[in-house]
């Protein structure tokens, strides 16, 4: 039959995992970092996650499709629910914890607020400044974060999945305001991350400004990838 279903742009998909987690009916997964809707007859065609796209990625198209099929749907999410829901960063997993030493590490951190959504967009210290842009996460994941990241920069902290904002416009007046010298971005490696990632990117594009710009990506288990 044709129909009205959603088609996703994998040239502009960043793989932030938003519209997998905004339909209901399991019709999008995140495959080796791209959107795909995986069966058509998941796919009721309300588009509930044509909205969370940053991207703009998901449009919706007219052609030949399976029909919309609840109850495999229901069964699909079913079977979802009895393994794992939602983006593949909640994936539960343990991992055992590793003791290098016994030396007490103080903290490198050099300026407050840390949160984005906190952090004034004009201050003395961003002068000078290597910024450091990380998900709140890497720091827990990643044990000598303190030392290895933080140490010499300011840092400012966030989560695209969890803070309900884009950080893109406040980081592009921060990066415009100031003198900043070097970014580095900070992120784990699920795709919600990307989110974070793809904002400073846009950040220093609308800033008009030309910065050395590093992204390094933290494994789940504690490793640099």
């Amino acid at each position: 039959m044709i129909r009205k279903i959603i088609t996703i742009d994998e040239e502009k998909c960043n793989g932030c995992g938003l519209c997998a987690d905004a339909c209901h009916e399991g019709a999008i997964a995140i495959v080796n970092g791209k959107a795909k809707l995986i069966r058509d007859d998941y796919c009721d065609g309300l588009g509930n996650c044509l909205p969370v796209c940053p991207m703009d990625a998901i449009s919706f198209v007219e052609r030949e499709a399976l029909p919309y099929d609840e109850e495999a749907v229901k069964t699909n999410m079913a079977n979802k629910q009895a393994v794992h829901t939602g983006c593949p960063g909640s994936r539960q997993r343990t991992m055992e914890s590793r003791v290098e030493n016994n030396m007490e590490i103080s903290s490198q951190l050099s300026q407050w607020p840390v949160q984005i959504k906190l952090a004034p967009v004009n201050a003395p210290y961003f002068d000078g400044a290597d910024l450091l842009v990380a998900a709140d996460c890497t720091a827990y994941a990643y044990g000598n974060f303190h030392n290895d990241f933080i140490r010499g920069k300011v840092t400012l902290i966030g989560c695209p999945k969890l803070d309900a904002v884009d950080y893109s416009e406040k980081l592009a007046e921060i990066i415009r305001r100031n003198d900043i010298k070097s970014i580095t971005v900070t992120r784990m490696e699920v795709p919600c991350c990307g989110g974070l990632e793809y904002m400073v990117k846009k950040a220093l594009a609308d800033s008009g400004k030309t910065v050395d710009l590093n992204v390094t990506t933290i494994s789940i288990d504690g490793n640099i990838m």
